[in-house]
C-alpha cells in the first residue's frame, strides 16, 4: 500500500508542477526503506506527470543521501539509456554522477549524456552540462562542450557554464599542486 500511496501523491495536475514532489522527498529521506516504492514511479507506464515527479523527488531525496541510489545503479544507467522524456533527462543528469561508477559506466553515462545536448530544451542542456562536469572534470572534450556551450548558449546555460568553468579550472590548479586563483576573471593580470 505505500508504494501506492507515494504514487498517488505524485499523481494529479500537469507537468507544470511538482505537485507533492518535495513532500515526497521529504518522506523517503525519513524512510529512506520506502526509497524502492518512489524508484519504481520512474517506470509508471502511464502517466509522464508520475514519472517526472518522481525524478524530482529522487533527486531531492538523493542530495543529501547519495547512497539511496545505488542499489538502483543498473535500472538507473538503463533508463539514462532509454528515456526521452525532457524532465526525467534533467533529473537523471543530476543523480546519475551520484552513482559509484566504474570507467566503462562512466563512459556510457557521459556518451550518453552528450547525446542529450541536442536536447531542443535548454534546461536539459543546463543539466547536463552539469553532469558532464561532474562525471568527466578532467575530460578535455567534456571542458570544450562546455565552453562552447557557455559561449553560445541560453542565458542560464552561460550562467551554468561560467561557474562549471570555474570550477573545473580549481580542479585542474589544486591538481597540478598550485593554489587556485580565487579572483574573477577580469580583475587578473
Amino acid at each position: 500500500m505505500v508504494g501506492e500511496s507515494i504514487r498517488t501523491l505524485l499523481s494529479g495536475g500537469s507537468r507544470r508542477s511538482i505537485g507533492n514532489a518535495n513532500q515526497v522527498a521529504a518522506l523517503v529521506s525519513r524512510n529512506p526503506e520506502q526509497f524502492r516504492h518512489l524508484i519504481e514511479c520512474l517506470w509508471d507506464p502511464s502517466d509522464p506527470v508520475v514519472r517526472m515527479r518522481a525524478a524530482d523527488a529522487a533527486e531531492k531525496a538523493t542530495r543529501e543521501n547519495r547512497s539511496l541510489l545505488q542499489p538502483y545503479k543498473q535500472e538507473l544507467l538503463g533508463l539514462l539509456a532509454e528515456t526521452t522524456q525532457k524532465e526525467m533527462r534533467w533529473h537523471l543528469a543530476a543523480m546519475i554522477p551520484r552513482l559509484q561508477l566504474n570507467a566503462p559506466e562512466r563512459r556510457r553515462a557521459v556518451a550518453t549524456l552528450q547525446t542529450w545536448l541536442t536536447d531542443p530544451g535548454s534546461i536539459v542542456k543546463t543539466f547536463v552540462m552539469q553532469g558532464l562536469a561532474d562525471l568527466a572534470p578532467r575530460d578535455p572534450a567534456v571542458r570544450e562542450q562546455i565552453e562552447i556551450l557557455t559561449r553560445t548558449g541560453t542565458p542560464a546555460m552561460r550562467a551554468r557554464g561560467r561557474k562549471l568553468l570555474a570550477k573545473l579550472e580549481a580542479c585542474e590548479v589544486i591538481t597540478a599542486g598550485k593554489t587556485p586563483d580565487t579572483r574573477p576573471r577580469n580583475s587578473r593580470r
